[in-house]
């Protein structure tokens, strides 16, 4: 019976139910599950060695010949059965030994041609070497091998299942399907010269080297090792192109929906220059510029609002909130925390002071009575503008007319949360903002159905900020140099990276070793936050620390964003090597937001490893966050951003955001021209990979 993509697993040729149960167990359901469970990596076993060329123990070795001999016998033990062999290649032959697989006695015999491929030790004789206990397969002239004699696809266990048996069942899979009609041929890209899905589906699982009979170079299996063979690379494009086509389909929903009315009148310009504190940037007006043009429109905006750290992101969300309100709509923002919120809050009031407006701050500290007060008044719509956290979220809290929703750090929420808020009102506009730059490739997958605006210019007055790589000798200069900046009017931040020791860990604590730096700086205050400190004692210490109160302040992350003290200059981060390239930029923002000369110093940990200390030398010799945040996806991948599970797909069996970016930006072209031309359906149809937006595709 031939195959299809969707036939079940008990049509392949020596699957029964037992092992359909194990499979389906292991996740697999379909042929096509099958084809889309691909090697992890891949073995060269295609080059027999002379067995007379062999003389080296302790090796692996491939060898191809006739056996002359097998027996089976019984250890000493009885317990041990052992079948022992002869391979003779005419060059010479070969002791071959397995042990407790007596069933080979009765498999293998004498005169056949087979592939071996094992570890070759010393002989039990004590002379020469032996093949213990080696994978094997019998030659076969109609057919090419499947587990030796050529590179070979490796897969992980499936239950009882195998690498070995799962190989077979990938080979059997192919041969069922047969001629496989790419229903994509017609759509992909020219210029990437990808390979029809058929080819790409046997050159993922059995790849042979460009060329017949041309053994497979170094260059090739780099290939393979980076998944960027001509079949990889057809096959990430099919999985890109699935999650592209999802992302407009959100995109279109969005644009059929009719969205609050923003007009920008003379009166809302003159409450804009009110609120200006200072000159716009170029970037600052240009992305203004483009969420204006958005809030006009029938359909609700949906844009990110991307800047590195200091470009002036929340100016720019107070005047696109300020249109909205001055037409009579709500506005609501959400951030990660409650100190980011409260900062948000403060800064806000002040910018709106000149206007009518008047923020509310709701977070889950806050007395109850105050939390039904301000969910009352944004009930009755007496509440302009609320600043909260995650409590904006809770079903009781209900909005008389939401005109735009506002995320700030975008990526430390899920798309379920982002919706959640849209919901509370009849299709509001949605700025996302982010002080993490994101790489562009992971922008277009992870936010893909949001328009950009990116704030690449740094307002006047920012001051930046010397980064030096230290070591533990370095602390006693350290101290000392942290004593006269205090003296001289300075502040500085202190950043661990765990609150307590570990045993499994080996880096600082905030709380072990805040003793040793308080010991080290005599007459400097110092004070503790970190994500245990109780709510209130982590306000009144952050208030402190604003104030001029604190000298150096010792804390986890949990200053990483949120906290704007312009007389900040020097920031010290513990086990640097620890954390990733896009929080360290985070954390060294912190300080250069005034006008004193600002210091980072990244202490690298013992432990610290040459790659590690590269990408601090990265950090320390650029400011640019974009291009550190290409180093950061590079070396670490999308890491700690919204991970692609948010959009109900799982994650990708072949395709990298980075190394397929080409397919990428391909992808995401053909699904705007198949959206654009109404053919969105018929592309989604078209596709074959697990998890698709479409039925599959039909097979020839």
């Amino acid at each position: 019976m031939k195959l299809t993509f969707a036939s079940p697993l008990s049509a392949i040729r020596g699957v029964g139910a037992a092992g359909e149960r194990v499979l389906n167990s292991a996740g697999l359901a379909t042929v096509r599950d099958v084809l889309w469970n691909l090697p992890h990596r891949y073995e060269d076993r295609s080059e027999p060695q002379r067995i007379a060329s062999l003389t080296q123990p302790d090796t692996m070795a491939t060898v191809g010949g006739r056996l002359v001999q097998v027996i089976e016998r019984r250890a000493r033990n009885r317990r041990l059965r052992i079948v022992e062999a002869m391979v003779d290649d005419g060059s010479g032959s070969l002791p071959i030994v397995w042990f407790n697989q007596p069933y080979l006695a009765s498999t293998l015999h004498e005169g056949m041609r087979v592939w071996l491929y094992g570890a070759l030790k010393p002989a039990r004789s004590g002379w020469g070497l032996q093949l213990v206990a080696p994978e094997w397969e019998i030659e076969d002239e109609e057919s090419e091998p499947i587990h030796l004699g050529r590179i070979v696809p490796m897969y992980r266990r499936l239950g009882s299942w195998s690498g070995r048996r799962v190989r077979t069942l990938v080979s059997r899979a192919l041969e069922g399907l047969g001629q496989v009609v790419d229903p994509l041929a017609g759509m992909l890209p020219d210029d990437l010269r990808l390979v029809p899905l058929g080819e790409a589906l046997s050159g993922v699982h059995f790849p042979q080297p460009p060329g017949a009979g041309v053994p497979a170079t170094d260059a090739f299996f780099d290939q393979l090792a980076q998944r960027r063979t001509p079949a990889h690379r057809r096959l990430a494009f099919e999985e890109l192109l699935a999650l592209a086509l999802v992302l407009e389909r959100e995109r279109g929903r969005r644009h059929s929906q009719r969205a609050p009315i923003c007009n920008i009148t003379e009166e809302v310009r003159d409450s804009a220059r009110r609120v200006l504190p200072f000159r716009l940037t170029e970037a600052q007006k240009r992305a203004i510029a483009e969420i204006v043009s958005d809030l006009q429109r029938t359909y609700p905006m949906a844009r990110l609002l991307q800047g590195d750290v200091g470009s002036g992101k929340t100016i720019v969300a107070a005047l696109s909130a300020l249109v909205v309100l001055a037409s009579g709509h709500q506005v609501a923002l959400l951030a990660p925390t409650e100190l980011l919120a409260q900062q948000h809050y403060s800064t806000l009031t002040g910018l709106l002071g000149p206007t009518l407006f008047r923020p509310e701050l709701l977070i889950g500290s806050l007395a109850a009575a105050e939390k039904r007060r301000v969910r009352d008044c944004l009930a009755d719509g007496s509440a302009h503008f609320v600043v909260g956290t995650h409590a904006l979220l809770e079903d009781a809290v209900v909005f008389g007319r939401l005109g735009l929703a506002i995320i700030d750090e975008q990526h430390r929420f899920g798309v379920a949360q982002r919706q959640a808020l849209i919901e509370k009102g009849e299709a509001p506009h949605l700025l996302v903002m982010t002080a993490t730059p994101i790489p562009r490739s992971l922008a277009l997958s992870l936010y893909g159905d949001l328009d950009f605006s990116v704030l690449d210019e740094m307002p006047p007055g920012r001051t930046p900020v010397r980064t030096a790589i230290r070591d533990d000798s370095a602390r006693p200069k350290l101290a000392e140099f942290l004593r006269g900046e205090v003296a001289g009017g300075g502040q500085a931040y202190w950043v661990f990276p765990l609150i307590e020791e570990s045993d499994k860990i080996s880096a600082r604590a905030v709380e072990t070793h805040v003793r040793a730096v308080r010991q080290s700086l005599p007459g400097v205050r110092v004070g503790v936050v970190h994500g245990r400190t109780p709510a209130a004692e982590r306000e009144a210490t952050m208030a402190a620390f604003a104030a001029g109160e604190i000298g150096v302040l010792c804390a986890t992350t949990v200053i990483e964003v949120g906290v704007d003290v312009p007389n900040a200059s020097v920031m010290v981060i513990e086990n640097a090597e620890r954390f990733g390239l896009a929080q360290l930029h985070q954390l060294r923002g912190r300080v250069g937001r005034g006008r004193r000369r600002s210091f980072c110093a990244l202490l690298a940990g013992p432990e610290c490893s040459h790659e590690a200390k590269e990408r601090l030398e990265l950090l320390a010799a650029t400011a640019d966050g974009f291009r550190i945040a290409e180093e950061d996806f590079r070396l670490r991948g999308p890491g700690e951003f919204t991970g692609l599970r948010q959009w109900g797909r799982p994650e990708f069996h072949v395709a990298s955001l980075w190394l397929h970016r080409r397919e990428l930006e391909a992808a995401r072209a053909l699904a705007a021209t198949a959206a654009a031309s109404g053919q969105l359906e018929a592309v989604a149809a078209a596709l074959s990979c697990p998890g698709g937006v479409g039925p599959g595709v039909p097979v020839g």
